[in-house]
């Protein structure tokens, strides 16, 4: 079973890896952060709204009204944004945040290494 700290430096030996955030969904908190340097705080809040309206947009659009998402991936100019929706035993879902470089990265094994890591989480 892994940790936050311990989690977060197996996010960012993922090739490509360039900015990581473990945040808490409801309050938009950066709980653990690594990487580039980017203001997690701000970073954080930014992220958790991106992820509560593609929820929001897409449970409306779904017949029963309620979805769950396993990931999201954002392409934009900068690279590929991964989130990873987390279990957790209280309140307060938390989200892993992966920001990857286009050119050093791979999606797919970037998303696989992401599972398996998670899948470890002692949360």
């Amino acid at each position: 079973m892994l940790g936050l700290d311990d989690c977060l430096t197996e996010v960012m030996a993922i090739p490509g890896a360039i900015d990581a955030l473990v945040l808490d969904h409801n309050s938009g908190m950066a709980v653990a952060a690594g990487g580039s340097g980017t203001d997690p705080e701000y970073s954080a809040a930014a992220l958790s709204e991106t992820l509560r309206v593609m929820t929001d947009g897409i449970a409306q659009s779904s017949a029963g009204g309620t979805v769950r998402i396993d990931d999201m991936i954002v392409v934009s100019d900068q690279g590929y944004h991964l989130f990873r929706p987390l279990e957790t035993r209280f309140d307060g879902p938390l989200v892993i945040y992966l920001h990857l470089d286009l050119e050093r990265s791979n999606l797919a094994l970037a998303r696989h290494l992401l599972h398996a890591i998670s899948a470890r989480l002692d949360l």
